[in-house]
């Protein structure tokens, strides 16, 4: 027997995103994926590098399942979240839902889902799911991974089992968008500004606008850092330019976040920062390119041009953030 529920199954860029606009256009709400985005204050800077790691990782967003939690706050949805150790009563908290007419959030491993490609091992990765049979989990993925999927069922055990950096104890979710929920426009400046005032004041040296500075002087010694140059660098710019990011390390989705707000908002602070950030955008797509470079050529030239950039990125960003949160004012 198979339990497929009637949904709209646009994929997106990101996964996270993608997920959020099956539930709630279930719901009846219908975001664009940079207003979802940019309402869950989605952006943000991390240089993440640890024994553990075989080389750096660059993350432009907040982490994982933080945006969902920051839209559902703003925008006043009640959001059902499920976590378990057991593997039968996280398959029970799905299978309810979705035979009560529910599409489902899952955070999980995206290495076990068997049309998910590259296999990489990312315990952060969200989907959306709509349906099951005996053998198959019907889901909905990034459009980069085909949208509306199917995977295994054991694959789909294995991939919420998973252990390891980001991951989450089968983590599921749901959302219901009450009638007394405030317009998503009349939550666009917090949003803005909440998103501004942590990517100014972060607590580390690694995250927000002093992370990409801290990038820029670490980035140079890339070549000595990968164990295989050729592998990890034009890697590490695939996942910054293709990896569920929608080009540009996410500055691409916040720039087109702006630009529709400032449709609806006349405010030169707002314009501004989106001419800012359309800056910043191309800006992350040239440090992308000669990462690339420099790992399959070998030239060291590229990686101090790169850290240058981002020296650069990171006081443009500090500045359209400076100006984007003077929107409170």
């Amino acid at each position: 027997m198979t339990t497929l529920i009637d949904i709209d199954a646009r994929g997106m860029q990101h996964c996270e995103t993608t997920a959020l606009g099956v539930l709630l256009r279930h719901q009846g709400l219908d975001l664009s994926e940079p207003m979802l985005f940019g309402l869950g204050s989605g952006l943000s800077f991390i240089y993440w590098d640890g024994k553990n790691l075989d080389f750096p990782f660059l993350g432009g967003r907040v982490k994982p399942f933080e945006l969902t939690k920051n839209l559902a706050a703003r925008l006043g949805l009640e959001l059902a979240v499920h976590e378990t150790s057991s593997p039968r009563k996280a398959w029970e908290n799905v299978a309810s839902a979705i035979d009560a007419g529910r599409p489902v959030g899952l955070q999980l491993d995206s290495h076990h889902l068997d049309y998910f490609t590259p296999k990489v091992h990312f315990a952060g990765h969200i989907v959306a799911m709509y349906g099951y049979d005996d053998r198959t989990a019907y889901l909905v993925d990034t459009d980069s991974q085909g949208g509306a999927v199917t995977t295994s069922l054991d694959g789909l055990a294995q991939a919420r089992a998973a252990r390891g950096p980001m991951a989450a104890k089968h983590r599921s979710f749901t959302l219901t968008v009450p009638k007394d929920a405030p317009s998503p426009q009349s939550r666009i400046v917090p949003a803005i500004t909440a998103c501004a005032d942590a990517f100014l004041n972060p607590p580390i040296a690694n995250l927000g606008y002093r992370g990409i500075e801290k990038a820029g002087k670490l980035v140079r010694t890339w070549l000595q850092r990968a164990g295989d140059p050729r592998r990890d660098l034009p890697q590490a710019a695939f996942l910054m330019e293709k990896g569920g990011t929608g080009g540009a390390l996410f500055r691409n989705l916040y720039r087109d976040f702006l630009a529709e707000c400032a449709q609806s908002i006349d405010s030169d602070h707002l314009r501004t920062g989106h001419r800012l950030y359309a800056e910043a955008a191309t800006l992350w797509t040239e440090t992308a390119t000669l990462i690339a470079k420099a790992g399959e050529s070998g030239d060291a030239q590229c990686l101090d041009q790169a850290g240058d950039l981002l020296g650069d990125l990171s006081r443009l960003e500090r500045e359209a953030m400076q100006t984007l949160r003077r929107l409170a004012e």
